[in-house]
């Protein structure tokens, strides 16, 4: 029974600090380009220069987050079922 208590109250946690992180930082870096917003290319003599814009984040380096997302599409959905 403890065992059961213990593994709610860890996911409890985990869950209620996800929340306060997309609550308090939307946009997390991109998982492509890390946030760069560009992709990183060598030359031939191996320096590094700045490629092509992310496709994935167009450029930005920012993306929204998953859990930011959702909480997007629910309050889209309870604002659309009472304007009528």
């Amino acid at each position: 029974m403890t065992l059961l208590l213990l593994a709610g109250a860890c996911l409890l946690a985990i869950t209620l600090g996800y929340w306060s992180l997309c609550a308090a930082s939307p946009y997390g870096d991109c998982r492509k380009c890390r946030g760069f917003g560009f992709a990183m290319k060598s030359d031939r003599k191996g320096r590094l220069k700045r490629g092509k814009p992310c496709r994935r984040c167009k450029g930005h380096g920012k993306r929204i987050r998953v859990g930011r997302h959702l909480y997007n599409l629910w309050l889209r959905v309870a604002r659309a079922g009472t304007a009528d």
